[in-house]
């Protein structure tokens, strides 16, 4: 049976149950039981509507207790500030305020009136009559009230004068007060103008002091404040000073390495300069761009020229040395064809020696004429070339006469 709990009133809900054991498998029963009928509190109930676990009606009309009751620690600490505030306020007020100096032995201070024109003080409020004039028969007036008449007697009793006030005998007293009390105030108001003459002479006296106190103090303040001036002028003035020797000795050790080290560079600048040729003769200069490559190339020409006459003669002499082998050639092979051609010894030794004188006369005259004629041909080839050789001569001589005159005129220029 589970244990259920009711929701008190203004307080949120809340359930429990008993613990029980879950039934296992094979303790089920097959068939459904009957419904218990509910006999307490306790029961089970079949209707919603008559559980009392469900809550009816708008929730929002719960009265929910805050998570804690506790204030809020942040707005106690806000308020205990704004008072701590609020009471240095009125401690820095009460200081700045003015006030009455502490009376001296046997007086006491008290609120009076110093104005031209004394007020009667009381507590009772200030009252004045108003009439208003209203026209006549407006208004209906109210019915006078019932009065019965008296029925008893009128009695009166006669007083004569001077029976009951004696206006000169009853005056006296009253006229001793006036003036005593007149009199006693005009003494209190002396005593309060000498009391307050003396204050006045008291707070010159103080207002002097002070003033000269304070006098002295900003003297004090102003010597202090010179003296810490030229303490810091003296100060930075050894500070410039320092540094500005610091910085002539940096200038000096900077002097003295670039000059230890400009001493070598300096040379070595302008030998790079001359080396890549920056810096020259002009004469010289004019010499290797303009005379050497002219008189390089005239000599280059003329040698040319050399080599292909010493060529052309050997290739001469080589092509009469070839016709001479081959001839000699020839000559071998026929000597051999006769050889071999079994001719008699007798005969072909005559006609052999004859062939051979004629041959040899023949050939002899042959190379004697080619060689006349290859001698004759080198011999012109030769007088061409030495003509070629002493034109090339003169033409360099006229360019040299030529040159010469054009450097005179420029130098009379």
């Amino acid at each position: 049976m589970a244990a259920m709990s009711v929701k008190p009133p203004n307080s949120t809900y809340t359930f429990a149950s008993q613990p029980k054991a879950v039934q296992q498998q094979g303790q089920r029963q097959k068939f459904r039981q009957a419904p218990i009928e509910p006999q307490d509190e306790n029961s089970l109930y079949a209707n919603l509507m008559y559980d009392r676990r469900v809550i009816r009606g708008n929730t929002y009309a719960l009265h929910t207790l805050p998570a804690h009751a506790q204030p809020d620690p942040i707005e106690v600490q806000r308020q205990q500030e704004a008072k701590r505030r609020a009471v240095a306020r009125r401690k820095a007020r009460e200081q700045v305020r003015t006030r009455t100096p502490e009376p001296v032995h046997d007086r006491r201070n008290v609120d009076v009136q110093t104005e031209l024109y004394l007020e009667e003080l009381s507590d009772r409020i200030e009252e004045a009559d108003v009439d208003v004039q209203t026209d006549a028969f407006l208004d209906r007036p109210p019915s006078p009230l019932f009065i019965p008449q008296s029925t008893g007697k009128d009695v009166s009793t006669q007083i004569e004068d001077g029976d009951l006030f004696d206006f000169d005998l009853e005056v006296k007293p009253i006229v001793e007060t006036l003036v005593g009390k007149t009199v006693e105030q005009a003494l209190i108001e002396v005593a309060e103008e000498e009391e307050l003459a003396e204050i006045r002479e008291q707070q010159r006296e103080y207002e002097e002091l002070r003033n000269a106190e304070l006098i002295e103090l900003q003297r004090l303040e102003e010597q202090e404040r010179r003296l810490r001036a030229e303490k810091d002028r003296r100060m930075r003035q050894a500070q410039d000073s320092l540094q500005a020797e610091q910085d002539v000795a940096q200038k000096v050790a900077a002097r003295a390495f670039a000059k230890a080290y400009l001493q070598d560079l300096v040379p070595s600048v302008f030998n790079n300069l001359r080396e890549n040729g920056y810096f020259y003769d002009p004469v010289e200069h004019e010499i290797e761009t303009s005379f050497m490559p002219w008189l390089v190339d005239k000599t280059l020409t003329h040698v040319n020229q050399l080599v292909l006459g010493r060529t052309i003669l050997d290739s001469i002499i080589r092509d009469v040395v070839n016709q001479r082998i081959d001839d000699y050639e020839k000559l071998a092979d026929t000597l051999r064809q006769v050889i071999e051609g079994g001719v008699d010894m007798g005969t072909s030794t005559g006609d052999v020696a004859q062939g051979s004188g004629q041959n040899t006369d023949r050939p002899e005259s042959a190379h004697g004429e080619h060689h006349g004629h290859s001698e004759h041909h080198t011999n012109e080839e030769g007088e061409n070339h030495t003509g070629a050789l002493l034109n090339d001569e003169a033409i360099d001589e006229r360019d040299e006469d030529q040159l010469n005159a054009e450097e005179d005129a420029g130098g009379e220029q």
